[in-house]
């Protein structure tokens, strides 16, 4: 589960991230993202309380950052993650239902 706060101050957005940020998070916490920068003001992810993140928010927090969002409180390990640009391990790919293969 996520928990997302927003908060702003003048010009400028933080969301406190709270929980697991799993790829299901993914689309409403870019929307998030995406309606604050077209007021334009600066946006910060609060990463302080974040427990666990999959392969594919480590991607998304990278992209994120390259595009000018802030992280903040970021753990050495997922700055790790983000700058090696590798998934972390554990996290393999999630497989749908109908693309399991029988054994």
């Amino acid at each position: 589960m996520l928990k997302i706060q927003r908060s702003v101050n003048a010009s400028k957005v933080r969301f406190a991230l709270s929980g697991r940020i799993e790829r299901e998070h993914l689309g409403e916490l870019r929307r998030l993202i995406d309606e604050d920068a077209q007021r334009g003001g600066a946006i910060t992810l609060d990463l302080r309380d974040v427990q666990l993140v999959d392969g594919e928010a480590v991607e998304f927090l990278a992209r994120s950052e390259a595009n000018g969002v802030r992280l903040r409180n970021c753990s050495l390990y997922l700055r790790e993650w983000i700058a090696s640009g590798k998934i972390p391990p554990g996290n393999p790919p999630r497989k749908t239902r109908g693309e399991r293969t029988k054994t």
